[in-house]
């Protein structure tokens, strides 16, 4: 018998490679090279970008000047409908629109909905709240329908990976207790740190090897300087009685993941309406590296087909 957790065969040969190319671990990176890394590992682990009808940039107001955004949409031109705002990991440290661009293509050619995608201010130069303050900004901006966006928006979607998947829950919840021009249809966070991690079962034994690392969690957590006590930084302090329909995706390899866990299980006891997805036998950052883990494709599909399923029913 072995307490080994499953590893999927594909998502094995690529962390074996990985551990093949020694190198520095983030913290010991210049923030300059930390972004710049994250940057090649998207680049050579995802698939390539979607052709789309409209790929777009725009800028939109914020509390701090103007926010890049980029529109993604498989149709020149649409009927009103849900609009998705999508908000890239990173810890809120890394990442821009570049790292999670080939992802946002095939989020806009598989829902058929408009994505757009928030370029929010970074930490350690900004640190908490001002990432959060350009995602509620931008995504309010969509919600008004603005006439750069050339799209009627009836809904809005919050949807993001790790650092994004705690800014959409977050987003979802300012937008719950001061609503937008249109409603939030279905939040969408994917692998999210909504609790504090520490000491949680998962961050101990996924601390080193499965991508994700506690030392890098412990480097974005510095940098971002999110207060304890503020459901802007851990949203799982929040009011879960008026949370949206809600999709949660956890990877059973990631070290955040029981805050993931946690967060549904919040959402279940406030009687919510609920889809909980755990992929197995994969790490954190599975909807970034579908080239390098072909079956991760399929995990992005099973998120998809939930929130057709969810936008349809609500």
């Amino acid at each position: 018998m072995t307490d080994a957790p499953f590893v999927r065969p594909d998502m094995q040969a690529f962390l074996d490679g990985l551990a093949g190319m020694a190198g520095p671990t983030l913290a010991e990176l210049t923030l300059e090279e930390a972004r710049a890394s994250y940057i090649a590992l998207h680049g050579m682990a995802d698939r390539p970008a979607r052709e789309l009808a409209v790929i777009r940039d725009l800028t939109c107001p914020g509390p701090a000047g103007g926010i890049p955004l980029r529109l993604y949409d498989a149709r020149e031109t649409r009927e009103a409908g849900p609009v998705i705002t999508f908000y890239h990991g990173g810890g809120f440290v890394i990442g821009d629109l570049d790292t999670h661009h080939n992802l946002c293509t095939e989020i806009a050619a598989l829902m058929d909905l408009p994505v757009v995608a928030v370029d929010y201010r970074l930490a350690p130069e900004h640190p908490f709240p001002a990432a959060i303050e350009d995602c509620e900004a931008a995504t309010r901006w969509v919600a008004s329908s603005p006439s750069e966006l050339e799209r009627k928006a009836t809904g809005v979607v919050p949807i993001g990976d790790s650092a994004g998947g705690n800014a959409a829950i977050v987003v979802s919840q300012l937008l719950g207790a001061k609503p937008a021009d249109v409603p939030v249809a279905l939040q969408v966070p994917i692998f999210p740190l909504a609790s504090d991690a520490n000491g949680s079962a998962s961050l101990e034994q996924f601390d080193d090897g499965y991508l994700l690392t506690k030392a890098s969690i412990e480097f974005f957590d510095a940098a971002y300087k999110a207060e304890r006590s503020d459901p802007r930084g851990f949203p799982i302090l929040g009011d879960h009685s008026i949370a949206p329909p809600t999709i949660v995706a956890t990877a059973s390899l990631d070290p955040i993941r029981d805050s993931g866990r946690e967060y549904a299980k919040a959402l279940i006891e406030a009687g919510r309406s609920v889809v909980y997805l755990e992929m197995q036998g994969v790490t954190h950052s599975f909807t970034n590296i579908r080239a390098a883990v072909p079956s991760t494709q399929g995990d992005l599909e099973r998120i998809i087909a939930a929130m057709k399923m969810m936008l349809e029913t609500a």
